[in-house]
């Protein structure tokens, strides 16, 4: 009988939750909004910088009202060292003026309502609509791109939309968001990007396609 797509992602879901039982979002917050700037800010910056930079970020401007009342050239100042500031200071100042002004200051729970947020797309949607709301969420990052077309179970598609539709087929809904972060964590130490996947010592070797 043939392997199919839905029984690899099953047998790939439970190993790697052998591997990695208590993987989580590396960004650090407390907050829904601060996710929220955290994962914009996290655009082409390592997760780690991140974590540094929005520490002073909220001492100077510890909350939504405070960040919305803040200039443009005051945020970026701070966030410079993430890369793209200006850019980023834009959105983060857009986005919670709009908080403030439209959502009472509140990070809305509807998928639809956070993509209208400046700065939101679908990755950082999926972010908050799993890690804060503990709803169903596919978040497409690049290891997760990489790694699920190294498995076989996407075929050839880069594109991030296409990636989420795909697993939404496959992947059961409540463990969406999990089995997302826990390809970070393998994607960083064992399925890299940057040098040779360490194919040998791999948890999944038995059932990943790159193998099979």
């Amino acid at each position: 009988m043939a392997y199919t797509k839905r029984q690899r992602a099953k047998d790939i879901i439970d190993l790697l939750k052998q591997e990695y039982p208590d993987a989580g979002c590396s960004l650090e917050y407390d907050e829904a909004w601060k996710l929220l700037v955290s994962v914009r800010l996290a655009a082409q910056c390592t997760d780690a910088r991140v974590n540094v930079v929005v520490e002073e970020l909220y001492k100077k401007f510890p909350s939504i009202e405070a960040l919305a009342d803040a200039s443009i050239d005051e945020i970026e100042a701070i966030v410079k060292p993430c890369g793209l500031g200006h850019s980023k200071a834009k959105d983060i100042y857009a986005c919670m003026r709009m908080l403030r002004d439209d959502f009472g200051g509140v990070v809305p729970d509807d998928f639809d309502k956070l993509l209208s947020l400046p700065g939101v797309g679908r990755k950082s949607a999926n972010l908050i609509m799993g890690d804060v709301f503990g709803k169903p969420a596919i978040v497409t990052d690049t290891h997760c791109i990489r790694l699920v077309n190294r498995m076989g179970l996407v075929n050839g598609i880069k594109e991030p939309k296409k990636v989420e539709m795909e697993l939404w087929k496959i992947i059961p809904p409540e463990e969406g968001s999990d089995f997302c972060h826990r390809l970070v964590h393998h994607g960083r130490a064992v399925c890299t990007a940057r040098t040779t996947p360490a194919c040998d010592a791999c948890c999944l070797k038995d059932v990943c396609k790159k193998n099979l």
